[in-house]
């Protein structure tokens, strides 16, 4: 891959240029903040139930603070590229990794949950095995790519299908991304049959069938190197790992955070994984005991700890970039940059094994993902059947079933991949509440007008 081709102000859709205060890479940004895929983020699970008295975070909390981390990490990446490529870079491109890399992977960490269903992963899970389940009655329904879409179903590759898909009445290309940012959410940039567990960049897959010719236009963009053309396989883009670093720093820390808050985890045992953390990095802690010293506050020592880990993985992360920067470049790397420095950190270990075991296999938790994964299973059963009938074999509660699809999501006169593809679009969508208050209406549970 050539640094002068990693990028472009090129856009999904029918767009004219415009002359503006701000860069192609902040407007990617601003719209980004300003949709209503990234709004709905607000009510959807990160990891624990939204108690509402005590602050935890969301999707949405997450992905801004995914975002500061981000920018972060692309302002050192660029500072990096600059010192040492400087003789290879276009003037153009000089500019570019000065001032708006830093841009490109903030907007990309910004959006890069907005595909992801309600109640967490037990949301995806619920919609996979859907499919699975029902594979009887719908697999013969569709052709064996679109059903490994279905039955496979991924955050990731929905968030390019929310980014970039024209619903009916709506704008061409979605959100109208730059091919830029959209080219960095992209961890797993291959189709659903392509994916084969052990191979870091095909664990999961990047993109549906029905957004796949806009894929091969980012991929086309942005220089991505192609592994195989059937099945579509390419190479990671070399600003993903910056994007994954960000959301993997973000998540392995501010979980533990929230557990302390709800008190899951007692303050001992938080600060001690934390300041480990911290001394593993650097012996001379005496600065942090200082700090540490001056605080009563149990959650706020918890923050000063939590905000000086992140920074450690920062750092960390960026060296680990710059080491194998050749490898990024060439698409060769088969390892996350935090799962690198974690293969030698006992510390950072230490905080997974204790996240799993205390953390992810909390009752709270488990039950959120209980509850989420039979609600959105109910609900795309509620719908899927329905539209998969011929319009003169519906039944009466069939059609009562699809008056409650709004018009953006029916595509009547479609195939049924793409009928289908809408039924997930619009129960995918939905934040927790809503999926939670259809589900009891649906079910009878709840009975009587609501607004």
């Amino acid at each position: 891959m050539i640094l002068n081709s990693l990028y472009t102000h090129h856009r999904t859709g029918n767009h004219r240029a415009t002359t503006a205060s701000r860069t192609h890479f902040q407007r990617d940004y601003d719209r980004i903040i300003f949709s209503s895929a990234f709004r709905r983020l607000q009510n959807k699970t990160q990891v624990f139930p939204l108690p509402g008295s005590v602050f935890v975070h969301n999707r949405l909390t997450h992905s801004l603070e995914v975002s500061s981390v981000g920018r972060s990490l692309g302002s050192a990446a660029g500072e990096f590229i600059l010192s040492h490529y400087a003789e290879e870079l276009s003037e153009e491109s000089r500019n570019f990794y000065a001032h708006n890399l830093h841009n490109v992977i903030a907007a990309a960490c910004l959006c890069h949950d907005v595909g992801n269903p309600a109640f967490g992963h037990s949301g995806e899970d619920a919609i996979a095995s859907y499919f699975e389940r029902n594979e009887a009655d719908l697999k013969e329904k569709f052709t064996p790519k679109q059903w490994a879409d279905l039955v496979n179903f991924e955050g990731n590759a929905n968030a390019i299908r929310v980014l970039t898909h024209q619903q009916n009445g709506k704008d061409e290309g979605g959100i109208q991304l730059t091919y830029a940012t959209l080219a960095s959410i992209a961890k797993y940039p291959c189709e659903a049959i392509a994916r084969q567990k052990g191979v870091l960049h095909r664990k999961k897959f990047g993109f549906f069938q029905e957004e796949k010719a806009t894929f091969l236009k980012i991929a086309k963009a942005v220089g991505l190197a192609q592994e195989s053309e059937e099945p579509t396989i390419f190479k990671r883009h070399p600003f993903v790992w910056l994007v994954e670093a960000a959301d993997d720093i973000c998540y392995n820390i501010i979980d533990m955070e929230d557990a302390h808050r709800l008190g899951i985890v007692s303050t001992a045992d938080c600060e001690n994984l934390f300041f480990d953390l911290i001394k593993s990095e650097n012996r001379n802690t005496k600065r942090v005991e200082d700090k540490l010293a001056i605080l009563s506050n149990a959650n706020e020592r918890i923050s000063y700890l939590r905000a000086k880990v992140i920074n450690s993985l920062i750092n960390k992360s960026i060296t680990i970039y710059q080491q194998h920067f050749d490898q990024v470049l060439s698409g060769t790397l088969d390892k996350a940059l935090l799962d690198i420095y974690k293969s030698g950190n006992e510390s950072l270990r230490e905080i997974e094994r204790f996240s799993i075991q205390k953390i992810y296999g909390h009752k709270a938790v488990v039950e959120i993902e209980n509850a989420g994964y039979n609600v959105m299973y109910e609900l795309l059963d509620h719908f899927v059947q329905p539209v998969l009938k011929e319009k003169e074999h519906r039944k009466s509660y069939d059609r009562m079933a699809l008056k409650l699809l709004p018009q953006q999501f029916q595509y009547d006169n479609a195939g049924d991949y793409q009928k289908v593809l809408g039924i997930i679009d619009f129960v995918s969508g939905m934040t927790d509440n809503f999926a939670t208050d259809l589900y009891r209406k649906i079910k009878g549970i709840d009975i009587g007008m609501t607004m």
